[in-house]
Parts: structure tokens; C-alpha cells; sequence
């Protein structure tokens, strides 16, 4: 018996999607107790969730909120300047065709760029948090460009070429058609975009800060805080889930003509 043939009972009564989630993940932190009380009770490199939540309890608010903060101001910069650098390369790619390929290299080759690499370049180069918010930016060009190129390539040809029988040129497509069609592709662009850009962040913050959740995780590292240093890791997790959940939200809100999954 598989677990396919298991929840196909289920799926036929119309029961929602995110109900098997959440069975999965009770089942998960379960599974996940057991482990840790038993399996990895004595090397402790993976700790019940029960013992995790008490750490986080005594650390409290006034230990992680600032740390949040620092990481989400670097993230939020660098997902805001990343995207805007995406879809402006995207617009000029479109419009150029005879530039798109070596533009696609470039980018492609700003993807590549082994962070761990530059990283300590950067925090030479920039002061406070610009070298994070490069690093962040970094990380989404490259999604948000594809995702707006795949949109602006999907628009419809029977409106372009009435946009052009009426005399309107390629910035005229582009504004009246072709940015109304990129909008789907572009915001499952922006969604990945988002964790990624946490995670440019956090990178960075590995590479040189004063504050922020990567710095936290490297001193309770250090310290063998073994319960503070996954429940940072959770909340970083959390975080880019999050922010992946309120794109999504948005970009449902925006598109409401773009087509949606069952469930």
C-alpha cells in the first residue's frame, strides 16, 4: 500500500490541499521528537522541537528581534534593488532582442559568482550593510529576470500586432500589452525571489556584521548552544516562508484573471 492510494480517498471527498500539509507537518514534528529523544539524544546534534520552543522562550523577544530587523532591512534593500535590476534588464532585453543573448550571459554569470568569494571583497569595498544588500540583490537578479522574460514573451500576438496596425510602437506593446501579460510569470519570479534574498542576507551577515540572524547562529555555534542555534535557523526559515506566502498573496491579488491550481 502506497501513500498515494492512501490519501486518494481523501482527495475524492474535495478535502483541501493544505490539509495534507498540515497533517505532514504534525506528522513530521512527531517523527522529529521521537528522533530527538531517542536516536540523537546523546550527540545532541538534533534536538526535540519540544526543547527548541523552551529555548526559544527563555532567549525571548529581546534577543531575536534584533537580530530579525537587521536581517530583514539588508534582505528587504536587496530584494527591492535585485527585482528592480531584473525586471529593468528584462524591459531592455525584450525591446533589444540583438543584445538578449550576451545580457542573459551576464546575468546568468552574476548568478554564478560564488558568494562565499565575493563576500569578503564586498565587506572590504562597502561599510554598514551594503556589502548584505549587494549579496541579496545578487541572489534574485537572475530569478526575477527569467521570470519576466518568460511574461513579456507570453503576451498575446493578435494584440501586439493590433497595437502596431494602430500605429503604436514597441514601447506602446510593451506598456499595453506586454507588461499586463508578464505579471503571473513575473510574480513567480518574485516569489522565489524572496528567500532567496533572506538568504543573500544571512550569507552575508556570515561574512561580516555587527547584528542579524547569521550572526546569532555563528555565536551560539561557537558557544555549542546547540537548542538556540536551530531555533534561529527555524526562524530565518519562517521568515523566508513568509515572505514567500505574502508575494504569493499578492501577486493572487494582482492576477486575478491568470489561472490557479485545484485545491
Amino acid at each position: 500500500m502506497t501513500l498515494a492510494s492512501v490519501l486518494a480517498p481523501a482527495r475524492r471527498t474535495g478535502a483541501p490541499r493544505w490539509l495534507f500539509g498540515t497533517i505532514g507537518l504534525l506528522t513530521l514534528i512527531v517523527l522529529w521528537e521521537i528522533l530527538g529523544r531517542t536516536v540523537f539524544a546523546d550527540s545532541r546534534a538534533v534536538p526535540p522541537p519540544t526543547k527548541i520552543l523552551s529555548q526559544f522562550g527563555h532567549d525571548g523577544w529581546s534577543f531575536y528581534w534584533p537580530n530579525i530587523k537587521a536581517t530583514l532591512r539588508s534582505a528587504g534593500w536587496g530584494w527591492l534593488w535585485g527585482n528592480a535590476i531584473g525586471i529593468a534588464f528584462a524591459f531592455l532585453l525584450i525591446q533589444f532582442p540583438l543584445i538578449e543573448r550576451a545580457g542573459m550571459q551576464l546575468a546568468l554569470v552574476s548568478y554564478c559568482l560564488p558568494v562565499i568569494a565575493i563576500g569578503p571583497v564586498l565587506a572590504v569595498l562597502f561599510t554598514g550593510d551594503k556589502s548584505k544588500v549587494i549579496l541579496a540583490a545578487l541572489s534574485v537578479i537572475f530569478t526575477t529576470l527569467v521570470g519576466a522574460l518568460v511574461g513579456l514573451r507570453s503576451a498575446d500576438r493578435t494584440s501586439l500586432d493590433l497595437v502596431r496596425a494602430y500605429g503604436g510602437g514597441k514601447w506602446t506593446q510593451l506598456w499595453k500589452v506586454r507588461l499586463r501579460a508578464s505579471l503571473p510569470s513575473l510574480f513567480a519570479g518574485l516569489r522565489i525571489a524572496a528567500p532567496a534574498a533572506m538568504l543573500g542576507a544571512i550569507i552575508g551577515e556570515y561574512l561580516g556584521a555587527e547584528s542579524g540572524l547569521g550572526v546569532a547562529m555563528i555565536n551560539s555555534q561557537q558557544s555549542l548552544a546547540v537548542e538556540r542555534t536551530w531555533g534561529i535557523a527555524l526562524v530565518a526559515t519562517a521568515l523566508s516562508g513568509a515572505a514567500y506566502g505574502l508575494t504569493a498573496l499578492v501577486g493572487r491579488l494582482l492576477t486575478p484573471w491568470a489561472p490557479r491550481s485545484a485545491g
